[in-house]
């Protein structure tokens, strides 16, 4: 089974439909100014047209507060919210309360024991993201085009909704497919040629190397 792909951090129309005609399942849009992937909300909302009814749109943001996220849910009117900052439990009940949208809830992952912090979520957030915990020195929660030892993930219940995330590229894609057998795939800076930039060329050989992984033998599906 081929998994969701998510394209995050676009900037343009033209890499928003170049992830769409390739097969993406969602289009993230970045609203962190730390983040080189940032775009405002009016630019954000004119760009995802490209993509609407064809991909799911979401909202990433970084410990956003309610103007923001007004602002955002509002001009993007995206079908999906990610929160990649240090939201609680309680927080991401009433986010979800305000804005009725499903919830994207990013967690950072180095070792096993770090996956006991997604209990008090299960039930609450409709999708995790596991992302490999940012370098030392990082003012970046992802996007930082590191990896995870994948392995941690072996003895995650199979009922946990997850994307996989952090550092993947057409070069290892395959083997974290391999190791996780991950219903779905966020990838930001494996598909740039700088930080911000998507390489059009770049995602082609990803979503290539997602079709060979899921259909090839080292494939778990």
């Amino acid at each position: 089974m081929t998994p969701d792909i998510k394209i995050c951090g676009l900037k343009t129309v033209e890499a928003v439909e170049k992830a769409v005609s390739l097969g993406a399942s969602h289009v993230g849009f970045i609203f962190f100014e730390k983040s080189p992937r940032h775009i405002e909300p009016d630019l954000a909302g004119r760009i995802a047209e490209a993509a609407r009814g064809r991909a799911k749109i979401v909202a990433v943001t970084v410990n956003a507060d309610t103007d923001d996220l007004d602002d955002i849910v509002y001009l993007l009117k995206p079908d999906m919210l990610q929160l990649h900052g240090h939201e609680t439990p309680e927080q991401v009940l009433t986010v979800k309360a305000l804005y009725n949208l499903p919830v994207i809830k990013a967690m950072a992952i180095h070792e096993a024991a770090d996956l006991e912090r997604i209990d008090p979520y299960i039930g609450i957030v409709d999708r995790f993201l596991f992302e490999a915990k940012p370098p030392k020195g990082s003012e970046l929660p992802g996007g930082n085009g590191v990896t995870f030892d994948w392995t941690v993930l072996r003895n995650l219940d199979a009922g946990v909704n997850y994307m996989l995330s952090g550092g993947l590229n057409s070069d290892n894609v395959g083997q974290a497919l391999a190791e996780t057998g991950a219903r779905g795939l966020d990838v930001s800076s494996g598909v740039e040629s700088a930080p911000g930039v998507k390489d059009l060329s770049r995602m082609e050989a990803f979503f290539a190397a997602v079709k060979q992984a899921v259909s090839g033998p080292r494939s778990k599906q």
